[in-house]
């Protein structure tokens, strides 16, 4: 299946599901395909064939966008160089959840969270310890007992009580020995930090210098301006004291590929409750594009108080909906 395809078809399940789904970001660099969300639940997806394909820089760039636009990112792929992924089990990359179709058929459609996670050594599960403990004591099994119908040790059992995740092996002759499932879903659209090892946000690239014109109003008008390296836009700008709250923010000539940039802007900034806005050099003689604010550097120049900023962006970018 090609990848073009493959995006068709996660995208027509995602609609399925109940999701807005944003146009495809058709442009360079990317590091996701669509942003989809349904209620409160809002993802960056980036769909491969190979998701060996997701190299250490858009792993990072999705995080950081989670982090910006309080989504969950998440790779949809078929396979790695060496083998098909399986059903129902999470891996990840570069710290970013990666699921096959048919588990994301299962978490967005059917809504039932995978299982199993796949770490160095093996697939693994996140055991309910408090349950394990009631069922071990309630049989009147001790530690030793336990230990030894799994052979293990004595403080394996003791970890697995206080909530160390098992190899799905375990996992198995636990619900055998007790006929009681004792594992505990994956929370995927948390970004499955159950289950991965914490890591920081990865830091932020620096802005690019044609662009520090921009940022240093942004930051005037009270802005916190998140550049970005792979994304359809240059940053994300947020100030949580204000109407405008968090703007995708794109900057550079007005060319065809800018307005092609501008309209996905708007389709992203209607799923994720942003506005956008778009910062031109020239005065394009419009005020919009699809919901894009255009703005150009001469009005900027023109402009001293910093509240006016704000008002120019809001008058001119459509206001995201809560629905």
């Amino acid at each position: 299946m090609s990848r073009t395809a493959l995006i068709g078809n996660v995208t027509a399940m995602l609609e399925d599901a109940g999701f807005l789904v944003s146009d495809r970001c058709a442009v360079r660099p990317k590091s996701f395909d669509v942003a989809a969300r349904r209620g409160e639940d809002l993802v960056l997806l980036k769909i491969l064939g190979n998701v060996d394909a997701l190299d250490a820089e858009t792993g990072a760039e999705m995080r950081r966008l989670g982090e910006y636009l309080q989504a969950t990112p998440i790779v949809i792929g078929i396979r790695t160089r060496d083998e098909e992924l399986k059903p129902g089990v999470v891996y990840f990359r570069h710290g970013v959840p990666v699921i096959n179709p048919d588990t994301g058929y299962d978490l967005f459609v059917e809504e039932m969270p995978p299982l199993i996670y796949a770490a160095p050594g093996g697939l693994y599960v996140s055991l309910d310890g408090d349950l394990l403990a009631d069922e071990r004591e309630e049989r009147g099994w001790s530690l030793g007992r336990l230990a030894n119908e799994l052979g293990v040790s004595r403080r394996t059992v003791s970890k697995y009580e206080d909530g160390m995740n098992a190899s799905i092996e375990v996992a198995i002759q636990l619900e055998e020995l007790f006929d009681e499932p004792f594992s505990s879903p994956v929370n995927v659209l948390d970004g499955a930090e159950d289950v991965r090892d914490a890591e920081p946000t990865p830091s932020a690239p620096d802005a690019d210098p044609d662009d520090e014109f921009v940022v240093h109003v942004l930051t005037r008008a009270g802005f916190t301006v998140h550049p970005t390296a792979r994304a359809p836009f240059k940053a994300v700008s947020e100030d949580e004291d204000s109407a405008v709250a968090r703007v995708l923010t794109g900057h550079s000539a007005f060319t065809p590929a800018a307005e092609k940039r501008a309209r996905i802007m708007s389709s992203i900034g209607e799923v994720a409750r942003t506005r956008s806005v778009y910062f031109t050099e020239e005065d394009e003689g419009r005020e919009a594009v699809d919901g894009t604010a255009l703005v150009s550097r001469e009005e900027l120049t023109d402009i001293t108080d910093p509240e006016e900023i704000r008002e120019l962006i809001r008058d001119r970018a459509e206001e995201p909906t809560e629905a």
